[in-house]
């Protein structure tokens, strides 16, 4: 069998000897590998996750804060790959044993010639049992579903409690962690109170409480530019978010969030976005695992020490590209590149052509900053945009990004209303005994 890390190796597989890939994760690393690679009939393509579903995790803190529905950023993957020919399995691997090729499952095994780790991350809490079981994650539908749900039954709560006291904790809301995730929903929040409660709360206006933000670096948006810095700081303080930095959420219990520092906040909320890192599977050794966990890969993704097991997007730590010694930042453009070129050097293996080390191409970051303002910073901080200007840039990188038409439109629609009104009719409470 032929070896996907040495070109050398790769002189293809006979006509009628499809080779079957297994693909662990439907993200973007997975979805576009699969996608590629199945293009090609030297290869079968079985896709596994736990859910039936793919789903658009920049745009999950709008369905947190009840500005778009979860379908606006999910699909089916049985529907997806209708026309792909690529097989669709839903299950949680649990275990993997290289020397039989067979990723066993909670429910059943499956073999492989060839298997692809596109298993994303998850939330990292750094072993804090207390903000692990009390926080709220940002990370999945699951998790979005239930923000939205604790949001706005605190908010139903906040209108009936007589004790201020109480009430301010209700009405206090801490953000842990100042990348995208954390800056995009401190600003959705703070357009909610600044222009919903007035709708919908009126019990609510000029009560006590308030929406705080923090990070353990000395900048929001650690990873873009110097004026990408000053503009979320000021664009969230002046929407009314109180800003700490070089400060860490270090426990929270009994409805009080704990600082580094030594302060202390009441609340009854508190949203963990402040790191992830990997997930990672038995039979898979210690000695292939790298930083957050990450799969140490070589140039072609292949993991460290393991045949025919290759790993991408957030699952991969590669570090042969000159301009990324300690490896990739965790983000969708790294996944998807990653499984896309993949994917061509599988192609190239089965038709016994040289295959393609992976180089990053960063395009840029942004992050969207309340209603009317968006950071992006293009090319390795080349070109700075804001304001207007980058929202419209924001609104049409991610609408494009989304996977197909239904989701487009719906989205579409949902952002034209919620821009227009300044508001959005999801905010409901969906209980399930599921």
């Amino acid at each position: 069998m032929s070896d996907l890390s040495n070109p050398a190796d790769a002189t293809g597989d006979k006509p009628g000897t499809a080779k079957k890939i297994v693909v662990i994760g439907g993200g973007f690393a997975g979805v576009n590998f699969a996608q590629t690679v199945a293009k090609s009939k030297n290869y079968q393509v079985t896709l596994v996750d736990k859910n039936n579903y793919n789903y658009f995790p920049p745009l999950l803190y709008q369905v947190s804060t009840s500005f778009l529905e979860p379908s606006s950023i999910s699909y089916p993957f049985r529907k997806l790959f209708r026309k792909d020919h690529i097989s669709f399995r839903m299950g949680e691997p649990v275990k993997i044993d290289p020397a039989t090729q067979t990723v066993y499952l909670k429910d059943g095994e499956i073999s492989y010639d060839y298997l692809v780790f596109a298993s994303g991350a998850k939330t990292n809490f750094f072993g804090n049992e207390n903000i692990e079981k009390n926080a709220i994650p940002m990370k999945t539908i699951d998790d979005g579903l239930r923000m939205r749900n604790a949001l706005l039954k605190t908010l139903e709560q906040a209108t009936i409690t007589p004790d201020t006291a109480e009430r301010k904790k209700m009405l206090t809301i801490v953000v842990a962690g100042g990348g995208p995730t954390g800056v995009e929903v401190s600003g959705m929040l703070a357009e909610m109170k600044n222009y919903i409660f007035k709708k919908d709360y009126p019990e609510l206006i000029n009560q006590p409480g308030g929406i705080y933000i923090v990070d353990g670096s000395p900048n929001l948006l650690g990873a873009m530019s110097e004026k990408t810095h000053k503009e979320a700081y000021k664009v969230l303080t002046n929407l009314g978010v109180k800003v700490k930095l070089n400060t860490r959420v270090s426990d929270y219990v009994d409805d009080k969030v704990t600082l580094s520092d030594g302060e202390v906040i009441e609340s009854k909320t508190l949203i963990w976005a402040a790191g992830i890192t990997a997930n990672t599977f038995d039979g898979i050794p210690v000695s292939s695992l790298g930083a957050g966990k990450r799969m140490i890969t070589d140039q072609y993704n292949k993991v460290q020490g393991l045949d025919n097991i290759y790993a991408i997007g957030d699952a991969a730590i590669l570090t042969t590209d000159a301009a990324y010694p300690i490896g990739h930042p965790q983000i969708a453009q790294v996944a998807i590149q990653q499984g896309k070129t993949l994917a061509n050097n599988f192609i190239a293996m089965a038709k016994g052509n040289p295959l393609k080390a992976f180089k990053y191409f960063d395009k840029g970051d942004m992050a969207i900053i309340g209603r009317n303002h968006a950071v992006a910073d293009l090319f390795k901080h080349k070109l700075h945009f804001g304001g207007i200007i980058a929202l419209f840039m924001w609104l049409f990188i991610h609408l494009i990004s989304l996977v197909n038409y239904r989701n487009k439109l719906q989205t579409l629609y949902n952002w034209a209303v919620s821009y227009i009104s300044r508001d959005q009719s999801f905010r409901m409470i969906f209980r399930s005994g599921l």
